[in-house]
């Protein structure tokens, strides 16, 4: 970050999100790009009003006594000259409590003025919501207005009516005041009327908007009892909101007609407060109280520190390789940096900005405030909003973020406690405050800094393992007149899909062609650590046979699985190629050293590969943003997560332009791209450009992995292709039944169901144009393809397909696509198969004898037929943490011959490292 990033951040980014915060949330509300730049004008306008009255006050105190000391001044500046003159000016000011500085005053209003013109020039500027909008006569919301045309000259009207709104205002305003005043205010409106004269419409509509709120404030506050006539305004808006949310509003839900009725009552206050104030004894004694400045400050700091440093940094730590793009690298550190920045600008900065305009009363109330929501937000951290599942690199959670009624209701019930146990503290001990805050944004700061060292020694060794040698575009050979073996494990592809697929893209079959597709599959667990072993390494790499080898570390014998099947090719004279093997070391970025001593093996990372620079930063730059708001959601009560969170955008403007992530409204329209699935899918694109034939008679054996499957998304139908906007409305209307297939329906009644078939569609019609060019140029029949995945995901998206315990067996229901030397046309088997069955499958026939070349014991699936097969049910996925000698001890389920078969399944252990037959075998 340079000093320029620094500052623009602490001034003007919290600002800037402060903005699209509020116009997102009206947006969602009202649905209408044109009403919510009116809704953000309102509620920005209330919402700084405080400080500009604050600004005004000052303004007319400075007013005031330069026409008070202007004769004085004037006098002696007649009379005396030189030293003499600057010596009688001094002491005039002082006799008159003056100073030359408070000159400055008078212009505090432009101070303000200024950071908020251009925090929402560079927010509606670049507004993409605003582009093809037409609201009232503006055809275009994201273009200049040119309402009129005079000879061919296109004029624009609003920028002319904003500034005529202006100049009355400046009228009005400078009435009596200096000429040096009024210049002041006539040239700032004859800026904006250049500076916004070509700019988008919706950003000169706000700036038209705010004149004209500030020409109203003029003349409302000239009026006789104001306060009175706006209480009464704000009861007769709130009464409004309360009819049109209860009867008009067209887009209704629970939430929604909640925060109608909740601003239409809370609108009334006002209103009340005004006719009951004189029967209404208030003791107020804090009025008389002294601010206390260090701990509002204090406060400031300690909610800097944890929602801009403690959270991102644990958030961070627990996977600091998800932050990082090999290809692109920026270190995760300076995410905290910037989100800590984030977090300054906008505790300490803005706040105290309205601490130092406000009234010394309001002050104190400001001192208790802060040191309320210190309180409040650690506790909603520490003991709230936990076990929300994965959380991805897009700082986006895997099963989106929902709380119950009773959740919300309870945290509300324990925050109401905290705030009133801080208050009563704050009274009591209020000289403590200070001290409390201070240490305790010290001991933040030191779990902080333990977590940032951690992250800094996991960059450092992925850096010292040669992470960035790692980027080095990924090339592999097919042979036409050798031998070529081909496995592609496709992280989470679900095996239960295929029939539908291919049902809806017959022409799949043909490009498929020779493909066996096996239906009674199973893998070994439901996540990568448990499933993938055996896919890589055979039956000796189960989760059961891996615990029984209790005497090497998990580690150990995960990358031992991963180097079975090269090591065993590259033994047998095969060019081998390596790319992306999965959690190789443990490590989120593969750790291809694990082939150092195989100098034969080729080995590659194409994750994000062949994606640009310029989306990659846009990437970054999202995840500045996003830190900080996480860090906010996170330290935020329940009730105000799910709207902070906005279904994983976190209420950025842009998202739908960004490509970065996706946000979805419901299961057929979204706006973005994900930038997690672009990482992958554009490694499927590229997998011809990435493949070289060669007319040499050599053997080929690819070995590869590849997470398109794994980064669901919302695609545009019926291709199935990334768009910056989705709408696929009309082609589900026209075909909701193709997910019937012989009497089984499968479920399409979530989001999640649906991005998770879309994103196994657009795989397999990758996969398909690929195997065309492998038919084009000769090596399509010589080749053997096994396509698999390490498991599936449980979706309920077929009730005959549940335990009795209501667990989803399509979650260890993975993909399993054989095509074989020469062989045609399109098989389904029934055959019971196990993703273990994938190393006897790739050396069949053309390795005499394979044996393990670690192990030396015989590769071959007989292991399947000689007992039951055993499947560990865990949710501790995280290598970081489930890396012992075994797997943590787990539920277990043992299966047989068919997985369509209820009574083939059995539940054998609730928390077992082994289950009881192999625990009896240990025993003995």
């Amino acid at each position: 970050m340079s000093f320029w990033d620094i500052l623009y951040t602490l001034l003007l980014k919290p600002l800037q999100l402060l903005f699209e915060i509020i116009y997102m949330m009206a947006n969602r509300v009202i649905g209408n790009p044109g009403l919510s730049i009116i809704v953000l004008s309102l509620v920005m306008n209330f919402l700084v009003l405080p400080l500009y009255r604050r600004a005004d006050a000052m303004q007319e105190e400075e007013r005031d006594m330069e026409m008070k000391l202007r004769k004085g001044v004037a006098h002696i500046k007649k009379t005396f000259s030189g030293d003499e003159r600057m010596m009688m000016l001094q002491t005039y000011y002082r006799q008159n409590h003056y100073k030359p500085t408070y000159v400055l005053r008078g212009a505090v209003s432009l101070f303000l003025e200024i950071p908020f013109f251009i925090a929402a020039y560079q927010f509606l500027s670049g507004l993409q919501l605003l582009h093809g909008v037409s609201f009232g006569p503006v055809s275009d919301l994201g273009k200049p207005d040119g309402l009129l045309s005079v000879a061919g000259v296109s004029i624009n009207v609003l920028p002319i009516i904003m500034t005529a709104i202006n100049l009355v205002s400046c009228v009005i305003f400078t009435k009596g005041s200096s000429l040096k005043s009024k210049i002041q205010l006539y040239a700032m409106a004859a800026f904006f009327l250049v500076f916004l004269y070509a700019s988008p419409s919706g950003l000169v509509f706000y700036w038209t908007l705010n004149n004209t709120f500030s020409l109203v404030k003029t003349i409302f506050y000239k009026l006789k009892n104001p306060g009175k006539i706006l209480s009464i305004l704000f009861s007769a808006a709130g009464a409004f909101l309360l009819v049109y949310g209860l009867f008009f509003y067209s887009r209704p839900s629970l939430k929604r007609i909640a925060l109608f009725v909740g601003c239409g009552v809370l609108f009334q206050l006002p209103l009340l407060y005004t006719l009951l104030k004189k029967k209404l004894r208030f003791n107020l004694k804090f009025t008389q109280e002294t601010a206390n400045k260090k701990a509002f400050f204090a406060g400031g700091l300690f909610l800097s520190v944890l929602v801009g440093v403690v959270i991102p940094s644990a958030v961070i730590k627990a996977s600091p390789q998800e932050f990082i793009d090999i290809n692109y690298f920026y270190h995760p550190l300076w995410f905290i940096a910037s989100s800590f920045c984030f977090a300054v600008g906008t505790f300490v900065i803005w706040l105290g900005v309205f601490y130092w305009l406000a009234k010394p009363s309001s002050r104190v109330l400001f001192d208790r405030a802060v040191w309320i929501l210190s309180g409040v937000a650690i506790v909603d951290y520490m003991f709230f909003g936990k076990d929300l599942g994965n959380l991805s690199a897009n700082l986006k959670y895997d099963n989106g973020l929902d709380f119950t009624w009773k959740a919300q209701l309870l945290n509300a019930a324990v925050l109401v406690v905290v705030a009133l146990v801080f208050y009563l503290v704050f009274r009591r001990w209020k000289k403590q405050v200070f001290p409390i805050l201070l240490v305790g944004s010290v001991a933040l700061g030191c779990m902080s800094a333990l977590n940032m060292v951690s992250i800094n020694t996991s960059v450092g060794e992925f850096q010292a393992q040669g992470g960035a040698d790692n980027a080095e575009t990924a090339r592999f050979s097919l042979s036409k007149k050798g031998k070529n073996v081909v496995v592609l494990m496709l992280d989470r592809a679900m095996g239960q899909y295929v029939p539908y697929i291919f049902n809806e893209k017959p022409e799949l079959k043909e490009q498929f062609s020779g493909f066996t597709y096996y239906s009674n599959v199973i893998s070994f667990g439901g996540y990568t650590n448990f499933g993938s072993p055996a896919l890589w390494g055979g039956y000796e790499y189960t989760p059961v046979e891996m615990n029984r080898r209790d005497g090497e570390s998990l580690v150990e014998k995960h990358n031992e699985a991963l180097k079975v099947l090269p090591v065993l090719f590259d033994q047998n004279g095969y060019d081998v190629t390596v790319c992306d093997p999965t959690y190789a070391n443990y490590q989120w970025i593969p750790d291809l050293s694990i082939y150092d001593d195989y100098p034969d093996i080729q080995k590659y990372i194409t994750k994000g590969r062949f994606t640009d620079a310029a989306t990659k930063e846009r990437h970054i730059q999202s995840n500045i943003r996003n830190f900080f708001c996480y860090g906010l959601l996170k330290s935020a009560p329940l009730c105000f997560q799910e709207v902070l969170y906005d279904g994983g955008s976190y209420n950025q403007g842009n998202s739908g332009a960004l490509y970065s992530q996706q946000k979805r409204e419901g299961r057929f329209i979204s706006a973005g791209i994900s930038s997690l699935f672009m990482d992958c899918y554009n490694v499927l694109l590229n997998l011809p450009g990435m493949t070289d034939i060669t007319d040499e008679g050599v053997n080929t054996f690819l070995f590869m992995t590849n997470d398109t499957t794994h980064e669901p998304m919302l695609l545009q139908e019926p291709d199935y292709e990334p768009a910056q906007y989705v709408d696929n409305t009309e082609y589900e209307k026209n075909h909701s039944g193709r997910f019937t297939l012989n009497g089984r329906t499968l479920k399409m009644e979530t989001e999640k169901q649906m991005i998770h078939y879309q994103t196994n569609m657009a795989a397999m019609l990758q996969l398909g144009k690929w195997f065309d060019y492998m038919r084009e140029n000769g090596v399509y029949d010589n080749t053997r393809i096994i396509l698999v995945s390490d498991h599936g995901k449980d979706l309920n998206q077929d009730n005959s397909f549940k335990l009795a315990d209501g667990t989803d067996k399509a979650l260890y229901y993975p993909l399993l696509m054989v095509k074989d030397f020469d062989s045609k046309g399109f098989v389904t088997s029934e055959e019971f198969m196990t993703n273990g069955d994938v190393p006897t499958l790739a050396a069949e026939e053309i390795i005499e004898n394979p044996v393990n070349p670690f192990t030396g014991k015989k590769i071959d699936s007989s292991e399947k037929t000689a007992h039951d097969q055993y499947i560990i049910n865990s949710d501790e996925w995280e290598t970081g943490i489930n890396n012992g000698k075994t797997f943590l001890p787990s539920k277990w389920y043992s299966v047989h011959d068919d997985i369509w078969n209820q009574d083939n399944w059995k539940k054998v252990a609730d928390k077992a490292v082994l289950p009881p037959e192999y625990e009896q075998k240990t025993e003995k």
